[in-house]
């Protein structure tokens, strides 16, 4: 497979940009503990890049119906920002490097998030990212969060681009599946886990590290 003429690359923020997404592993069992809920290890995986209204949904599905997510979320927020401030955000290899070379290479950047857009930008500017994005796009512009497609078309329609001309940059399921979903071409840089074979199946490429995608432009 040879090299693609994109106009566009948009990237996921955390366990692709940010190694970050490892907070949320040892917070979401240490939330669901506090309100007296046991979860078994895999539990937390699936709820990477899960937006809404799914992610709620999830949690009634595991459980029960009378499950309050708002609560159990805000908890789990109070968590993650307290091991920020201890232990930082720190980048993934080659992130500000890549970005930088896009940029210098005339390639429009994205940054495609589940946060909501007040934590996002204060993430970005707290590692000095903020002004390396053309547009940040998050969960709270569109009605359905990842996996459903709805936030990688709203990223190319307001990159007056269509999907096939874009690279998405992503690390979990749940985020390859939706921008697989919207038509681009989805790039995965495994974070946590590596992908099953259903999963390749939605993928452009798979790389090691996000320096590995300048040989594809």
């Amino acid at each position: 497979m040879g090299k693609e003429t994109v106009k566009a690359v948009l990237f996921d923020l955390d366990g692709t940009l940010t190694d970050t997404e490892k907070y949320y592993q040892i917070a979401w069992p240490k939330a669901l503990a506090h309100f007296g809920y046991k979860t078994e290890d895999w539990m937390p995986l699936e709820l990477r890049s899960l937006g809404r209204p799914f992610a709620p949904e999830r949690f009634k599905q595991w459980f029960g119906q009378d499950f309050d997510y708002q609560m159990v979320r805000e908890y789990r927020k109070g968590i993650v920002e307290e091991m920020i401030r201890e232990g930082g955000i720190p980048l993934k290899p080659g992130a500000k490097e890549i970005l930088t070379w896009l940029r210098e290479h005339g390639v429009l950047t994205a940054l495609v998030t589940a946060n909501e857009y007040p934590r996002a930008e204060r993430y970005l500017k707290k590692i000095d990212l903020f002004d390396y994005f053309d547009k940040i796009i998050c969960s709270n512009m569109v009605k359905l969060g990842k996996p459903a497609p709805d936030i990688y078309a709203y990223a190319c329609k307001e990159l007056s681009l269509d999907p096939s001309e874009t690279f998405a940059v992503e690390d979990s399921p749940n985020g390859v599946t939706s921008a697989y979903l919207a038509g681009c071409k989805v790039i995965m840089v495994p974070d946590l886990t590596q992908p099953d074979e259903e999963l390749s199946k939605k993928l452009y490429r798979k790389v090691d590290k996000l320096l590995d995608i300048k040989s594809l432009i």
